[in-house]
């Protein structure tokens, strides 16, 4: 379909508050509706591709060369929002979806939404949102850091060894909370942009659950438990990813859960492709309306703390894998969580 041939029902677009445009995988534009095309003055002439659409940046750099909406990883899946200037120096954003007809394949078509910045309080509140949590969860353990580390530097002498030791201790693990914070700040802009990196092999349950179940075990005494159908079945994933989620399973469920956690790791009864990995504590649970929200950016629940990033993560690795992650109740009154997770292909 060309621009100047657009289906019957085309008008339709033009409905649209925002504007659409959508190009082949070459490039070729299929449609401009109506408000793009005034945002845009007048783009596309016939012929033009979505390489020539005028929109730049405040340093001169066009859209196309800069977003590269046709390279990247084959996991790659959109072009995160992003304030550009059109042709009269109008403020848009743009965001973009990079259309493919199965994970990981070829890009079949590019659509992007323009929407005038103007008035976009939305926007600037979940901006400012993310500025204050993220600097409320990097301030508490740098306080922490920098209130015994001066300790230290001015009492060194009349300090015991123990005292030494404790304040050292307290500093590495608060030091270690914040590269944990800056990792999941990271995954979390390369699962908004569908740049996520995924070296997925054939993996071995147990172990994995193991390892995390033993560093979960470490500084708490809550009691986690773990069960396995056929301790050799064996997974597609990607080792550090699969272990970073289930590490926030078991971390979420020492947080605001009570009493034993339970690990059950068994072939998905309703799929033969898939194993089920569930979760159980025995906590207050999570109330079936605000189940869905409990997957988003830094949503809390109780005054437990933490980033508000760990289900939001445990989400986006999962379903990088072509896996899925629910919430139920438990049998013991608590939060369920269940992953399905498929296995490798014969």
């Amino acid at each position: 379909m060309s621009v100047t041939a657009q289906s019957a029902d085309s008008d339709l677009w033009d409905l649209l508050p925002d504007g659409v445009v959508i190009a082949d995988a070459e490039g070729r534009v299929l449609l401009c509706n109506g408000v793009a095309r005034r945002v845009l003055a007048g783009w596309p002439a016939t012929g033009e591709g979505l390489a020539t659409i005028p929109l730049q940046d405040t340093d001169g750099r066009d859209w196309f060369s800069v977003a590269r909406p046709y390279e990247g990883l084959p996991s790659r899946v959109g072009v995160p929002v992003q304030s550009w200037l059109g042709p009269a120096g109008e403020e848009v954003l743009v965001r973009a979806r990079l259309n493919r007809s199965r994970p990981g394949g070829p890009i079949e078509q590019v659509a992007l939404t323009i929407r005038p910045a103007r008035g976009n309080k939305l926007l600037d509140r979940q901006r400012s949102d993310l500025v204050a949590t993220v600097a409320h969860e990097l301030r508490s353990p740098l306080t922490g850091v920098r209130g015994f580390v001066t300790t230290l530097l001015n009492r060194w002498d009349r300090l015991n060894d123990d005292q030494k030791k404790l304040m050292l201790t307290t500093v590495k693990a608060d030091a270690e909370r914040l590269s944990r914070l800056i990792v999941e700040l990271l995954d979390v802009a390369r699962i908004d942009t569908g740049r996520l990196p995924l070296y997925p092999r054939e993996v071995v349950l147990k172990p994995i659950i193991d390892r995390a179940v033993e560093s979960a075990r470490a500084g708490q005494s809550r009691e986690i438990l773990s069960h396995y159908e056929d301790p050799e079945v064996a997974i597609n994933a990607d080792p550090d990813k699969f272990i970073q989620v289930i590490t926030n399973v078991l971390e979420n469920a020492v947080r605001h859960g009570e009493g034993r956690i339970l690990v059950d790791a068994s072939p998905d009864p309703g799929d033969p492709d898939m194993v089920r990995i569930v979760v159980d504590d025995e906590g207050e649970g999570i109330p079936e309306a605000i189940r869905r929200r409990a997957f988003t950016k830094f949503w809390r629940h109780g005054h437990s703390g933490g980033s508000g990033l760990g289900l939001y993560i445990v989400n986006g690795l999962t379903r990088a894998h072509e896996g899925n992650v629910r919430i139920a109740d438990a049998p013991g009154g608590g939060a369920r969580i269940v992953l399905t997770w498929p296995t490798p292909a014969d």
